[in-house]
């Protein structure tokens, strides 16, 4: 077990009911204890809590509207163009038309920017799933803004969306309206009313967010932040430090690196909601995808992440999971605390109720299991 790591127990969560009834249910009985840690994760501090941001909000509605999205053609433009410069970085990597140390430093730019994704974003900001002290929180606003993926106020509100509404009319990247939107259709198309109107909701019970100084920062100064760390920087250091080509650098260490960063983001909204099993809970779309794993530092557990959002690990022990890894070294010096997992019992407990029967498919077996006594 992790240092500072503990379990969390939430009987309430652990049903085997489709996430949109599950919704429906909390709404109703929202004086739950322990709903902070069902599907939807997006309690936050204690005077937001009582803020019940379903009051009013009438899914159904938004479900039987006719609605039609349009292009937001300056979205549509960028991520075109960026798509086109990056074939053309792809083809000087292929044939050695840009230096090799050139293709090394954007690769690796662009697994240690993940970081501020997987263990920032995700896991600290959006989930509460652990708690960081500050030094290591301005690392990782600082990786996540090399990504260049938004602030990181306006993505954890998103995220915290998806996760309460996910597969409904209010998920920003509802997976039911195919694989191009969740990829990223629904960064180039006009939302529907029932995300912008969940997006204004949120806003309310997202103090915890508007409280911490580092993704106030982070966002005040994002524009002129995402130019020096996501763009000057990584052109200009291959451009000064080994003498490449500061056109190549520029295709190939700021337009085809940051595009492949977007696409492996982007490969959970749409991969890890389609292509693989479900030991966790076979109602709902999210999957266990081992690609997207391997590309996204360990985000494809994803069935297991919509059953426990608020587990830091977003799989079980066992798993391929880097930034699991990268979290447990910063809890090893203090930076990182309070780490909540499922346990062992409550993960099997659901498997059985309602997984697809695959739950014994791990890379390894998982070492607690029999300290629990459980086989």
């Amino acid at each position: 077990m992790a240092p500072a790591q503990k379990n969390v127990d939430a009987d309430v969560c652990d049903t085997d009911l489709p996430s949109q009834i599950k919704m429906r249910l909390i709404a109703i009985d929202n004086k739950s204890q322990n709903r902070e840690h069902c599907d939807n994760n997006n309690s936050v501090d204690n005077i937001s809590e009582k803020v019940n941001v379903d009051t009013g909000f009438d899914l159904e509605k938004y479900e039987s509207m006719e609605f039609k999205s349009k292009f937001r053609w300056p979205d549509l433009t960028v991520q075109v163009l960026l798509h086109l410069v990056s074939i053309y970085g792809l083809y000087l990597i292929v044939t050695f038309k840009v230096k090799f140390l050139t293709t090394i430093f954007a690769f690796l730019t662009i697994y240690t920017s993940g970081f501020g994704i997987t263990a920032g974003v995700h896991r600290l900001w959006s989930h509460r799933a652990y708690q960081a002290r500050t030094p290591l929180r301005v690392l990782l606003a600082l990786l996540f803004t090399i990504t260049g993926q938004r602030d990181i106020y306006t993505w954890a509100l998103d995220h915290r969306v998806h996760h309460k509404y996910t597969e409904t009319a209010a998920d920003p990247h509802d997976i039911r309206r195919g694989f191009w939107f969740a990829h990223v259709g629904w960064l180039v198309l006009t939302p529907h009313p029932a995300v912008e109107d969940r997006r204004a909701a949120f806003r309310l019970t997202s103090r915890d967010l508007d409280s911490d100084p580092v993704v106030a920062w982070q966002k005040k100064y994002f524009i002129p932040l995402f130019a020096l760390l996501n763009v000057i920087l990584p052109v200009w250091i291959p451009w000064y430090c080994w003498d490449e080509l500061l056109v190549n650098s520029f295709v190939v260490s700021f337009v085809t690196r940051f595009t492949i960063t977007l696409n492996i983001a982007f490969c959970v909204n749409s991969f890890a909601h389609l292509w693989g099993n479900k030991p966790y809970d076979r109602f709902i779309k999210s999957t266990e995808n081992v690609m997207v794993s391997l590309a996204a530092l360990g985000e494809g557990w994803h069935n297991y992440h919509h059953v426990f959002p608020w587990d830091y690990r977003t799989s079980e022990l066992g798993r391929i999971n880097i930034s699991t890894g990268f979290i447990d070294a910063f809890a090893k010096i203090g930076w990182a605390y309070n780490l909540k997992t499922a346990t062992n019992a409550m993960i099997i407990s659901r498997a059985k109720r309602s997984g697809d029967g695959t739950l014994g498919d791990k890379e390894e077996p998982d070492p607690t299991l029999k300290n629990e006594g459980i086989e």
